[in-house]
């Protein structure tokens, strides 16, 4: 199995959007470089982030999302985002009606069962999960093995946290990686293991 990794882009005040859901400058790091992230060209990083991101992003194998943020991006057109295999939608709802089956979004009930479908796709690829309270209940479930964060330089002061709406403490390893790119700090924490 493949490692299962935390990941957002946030402020330096915690949040990945602010409360009218929106990103803000939060994504600036990834359209101000000169080198580019993907084959559309369109998002340009500097080389330090592209060298941090590109083999990240070649691991994903399956991305773990919410409902909200699946409605919000009208579920991508069908077309998972950055190249992923498979999207697995974390919901209550069944999925939309009219929904392309053929589509690799797998639609289930809870962060266990997501990880569970997450893990059997993904092989012994990364799953990544997305940042805010999906992200949150799944490190609160123990499950998280790492946390990816691009940290930019912006404070949003309120809108929706990294971690969601977790409530307790839980303990990271120190950075293994602190990287400064363009626009963006790049930190990678181990999660610490709770002794049994």
């Amino acid at each position: 199995m493949g490692k299962i990794v935390l990941y957002g882009s946030m402020s330096v005040d915690g949040f990945i959007a602010d409360v009218n859901d929106q990103p803000g400058p939060l994504f600036d790091w990834l359209l101000n470089g000169d080198v580019p992230l993907d084959e559309s060209g369109a998002l340009k990083v500097s080389q330090t982030s592209y060298d941090y991101t590109r083999p990240y992003w070649d691991q994903i194998g399956a991305t773990i999302v919410g409902r909200h943020v699946f409605d919000m991006t009208d579920g991508w057109d069908g077309k998972p985002p950055g190249g992923v295999d498979h999207v697995i939608v974390v919901t209550h709802r069944p999925k939309p009606e009219g929904w392309d089956p053929e589509a690799p979004f797998h639609f289930v009930d809870g962060v266990e069962a997501a990880v569970t479908k997450a893990q059997e796709l993904a092989g012994d690829r990364t799953v990544e999960v997305a940042a805010g309270d999906v992200g949150g209940q799944v490190l609160a479930a123990g499950l998280i093995d790492e946390v990816r964060m691009d940290v930019a330089p912006v404070v949003l002061g309120a809108g929706k946290r990294y971690f969601g709406s977790i409530d307790a403490q839980h303990l990271l390893e120190d950075p293994d990686v602190v990287l400064q790119g363009k626009r963006v700090l790049h930190l990678r924490y181990q999660v610490r293991r709770r002794e049994v």
